[in-house]
């Protein structure tokens, strides 16, 4: 039996789309994403299910792993065809576009039957837990520390900005565990159950007024021994891997709320009269053209190692993102000043212009990513500490 065209896997997917989201998915279209994780989350999970129930998660793992083994052509697709239904976004990302993949090519046989079924399904949910207080971009000063005690690991310390972690099951943790000559020695990579007294996941009231950030305390908290992807002390490579797969093929996911939001914009331009002034209208020129760059870089880099192409992506997209919420705060105009209901219900506009001002900080700021391209790919003098 010969592969399935393009052609034909386009229209398989679109008319999975149009046959089912229909009823109190339609309902649904548009909602989710960051900074509006908050918006109909267990409905979300519900269309995420179903979409498994049907073969629609993990479309481009190995099919021996539970996924469709998708080309990279085939992924693009299903990517496009996702945006253009204005499905919601699904609540299955960290899972499936960042541990899962991490798993795959790394993890233990036993850790890949344990968690990989589980996450096609979206049976259980995964957060993030990379950032401290004092390790944000700088994850090389990461201080929650992991011992070895009985045949468990013993974990103790703090970690903030953890996305949806008040709806995880598990979370992968980088934690020292040893020392060594540089600071990027003795970190591990731990999976960690959060359903034990050890854990308290605390929200952080943002700007927009939701809390889909947190902050996640280990007092004591434990995982099995073998709960450790890689080996002791070498989990900063461990680490990298996930964060490249970060800013990789799961990067086309993100763009689909992108271009919703760009849409939006537009729209709302045209009804309000602001598409006649030439200075708006030039700005959404760029924002188109800016979307489309982003969108290229992104296929360009698809199927290489994620190297210094993903420090380049995340420049380019954080700054992008910010751009179009002060886009959208000038087509909105006075309106935009006034909040949609008291006591501080915000417009879609509103929540994607003060949401979208920490785009060029969380995930590696502007500055150190700069820093990144110049030192290692320049070969420009080290900045001066």
């Amino acid at each position: 039996m010969s592969e399935q065209t393009d052609e034909h896997f386009r229209a398989e997917i679109r008319g999975w789309l149009d046959a089912n989201l229909r009823g109190k998915f339609w309902e649904l279209r548009g909602l989710g994403g960051s900074g509006r994780e908050h918006e109909a989350f267990p409905e979300r999970l519900e269309w995420n299910r179903k979409m498994a129930e049907a073969g629609w998660t993990c479309v481009g793992w190995p099919e021996e792993f539970g996924g469709r083994g998708l080309s990279l052509a085939k992924q693009v697709i299903f990517h496009e065809e996702y945006a253009r239904s204005g499905a919601p976004a699904r609540v299955n990302h960290l899972g499936e576009e960042l541990l899962g993949p991490t798993l795959i090519e790394l993890g233990t046989p036993e850790q890949q039957a344990r968690f990989l079924p589980a996450i096609v399904a979206v049976e259980e949910l995964w957060c993030q837990g990379y950032s401290e207080p004092g390790a944000g971009s700088d994850l090389a000063n990461v201080s929650t520390r992991a011992e070895l005690n009985d045949g468990q690991w013993v974990i103790n310390g703090q970690k903030v900005w953890t996305s949806l972690a008040q709806h995880s099951q598990w979370c992968f943790v980088v934690a020292r565990t040893g020392d060594g000559e540089r600071r990027h020695d003795g970190l591990s990579y731990l999976l960690v159950p959060l359903d034990q007294e050890g854990i308290d996941i605390r929200p952080i009231n943002q700007l927009t007024g939701t809390s889909e950030f947190n902050e996640v305390f280990f007092t004591d908290a434990v995982t099995e021994a073998d709960m450790i992807v890689g080996e002791p002390g070498k989990g900063w490579g461990v680490a990298m891997a996930t964060l490249g797969w970060e800013r990789g093929v799961s990067t086309l996911a993100q763009q689909i709320a992108y271009r919703r939001e760009l849409d939006d914009v537009i729209e709302r331009s045209r009804e309000n009269g602001t598409l006649d002034d030439p200075g708006i209208r030039r700005r959404i020129v760029e924002a188109h053209l800016g979307l489309e760059v982003i969108r290229l870089h992104a296929l360009r880099s698809l199927g290489g190692e994620q190297g210094y192409e993903s420090s380049v992506a995340k420049l380019l997209w954080g700054r992008w993102h910010r751009d179009l919420g002060e886009l959208a705060m000038d087509v909105a105009g006075p309106d935009g000043l006034t909040v949609a209901a008291e006591p501080y219900e915000l417009d879609e506009f509103q929540t994607l212009f003060l949401f979208s001002r920490a785009d060029t900080i969380y995930g590696g700021t502007d500055e150190i990513l700069k820093n990144v391209l110049a030192e290692r790919v320049l070969g420009l003098p080290r900045e001066q500490r």
